[in-house]
């Protein structure tokens, strides 16, 4: 095992990674991921979309007994939970953790109201997601995440390699470079199951309150948080 690259010891390697190859480098970031940390060094923080499902057919062709973690918020559609149980049929030996948040939707309702995600919606997602991602990654120096430089402009500048000042971590995004018809190229070619909200024009999918069907204009998160300005829930933000 090679020395981790740390937060506290940030080196930009991502020229490192070859990205001719059949999947765009994300083969070899992974590789160098689960080579480098070790079991109890580095998680996968999946949301189980499209991107999730081609990074955990990659992943547990590296490393079959891989750590996933699921920010389950409990305001997660039907569909996202069947997918979830279909991966963990498919995929037996793979270690998937579904992270709830301290507070149950009941406690919240009373500490902040009724639909805190329709008045204040970064502070739910703060509390369902951002609070628990950091929880799980006090004891990790390394997180893999799906970002595409494709899906918005906020991350079209995202490396392989990225130092994550939000939760002082390195961030390894393995699929940078893929396109979406890549993506589902990939699942329908290895044939794995998928969140069948994206049959019904879902191309990002969160909470169920906070994400529409789009009409096929504009970047893949258009559907999310639909008239608010917000189009991250503040994982990937400084």
């Amino acid at each position: 095992m090679t020395i981790p690259i740390t937060y506290e010891n940030w080196s930009q390697i991502s020229d490192a990674f070859p990205i001719e190859d059949k999947t765009k480098g994300a083969q070899s970031v992974l590789e160098w991921a689960y080579r480098t940390y070790s079991e109890n060094q580095i998680v996968y923080a999946s949301s189980f979309g499209a991107e999730a499902i081609v990074l955990i057919d990659l992943i547990q062709q590296v490393k079959p007994d891989a750590h996933i973690v699921f920010l389950d918020t409990g305001l997660h559609f039907s569909e996202t939970y069947e997918v979830i149980n279909k991966i963990e049929a498919r995929f037996p030996t793979l270690k998937i953790e579904r992270k709830l948040p301290k507070l149950t939707l009941d406690e919240q309702r009373e500490q902040y109201g009724s639909a805190l995600w329709k008045r204040e919606p970064n502070q739910c997602c703060n509390i369902r997601k951002v609070i628990p991602l950091r929880e799980t990654l006090t004891s990790k120096q390394a997180w893999i995440s799906g970002l595409r430089r494709e899906q918005s402009p906020t991350r079209a500048n995202t490396e392989f390699l990225n130092k994550d000042d939000k939760f002082q971590n390195i961030k390894i995004c393995p699929l940078i470079h893929w396109t979406w018809d890549e993506i589902w190229g990939y699942i329908k070619e290895k044939n794995l199951p998928y969140n069948t909200l994206h049959d019904q024009n879902y191309p990002s999918i969160g909470c169920f309150p906070c994400t529409q069907p789009v009409d096929g204009n504009g970047d893949s998160r258009s559907g999310r948080w639909t008239g608010s300005g917000k189009t991250e829930c503040g994982l990937h933000t400084s």
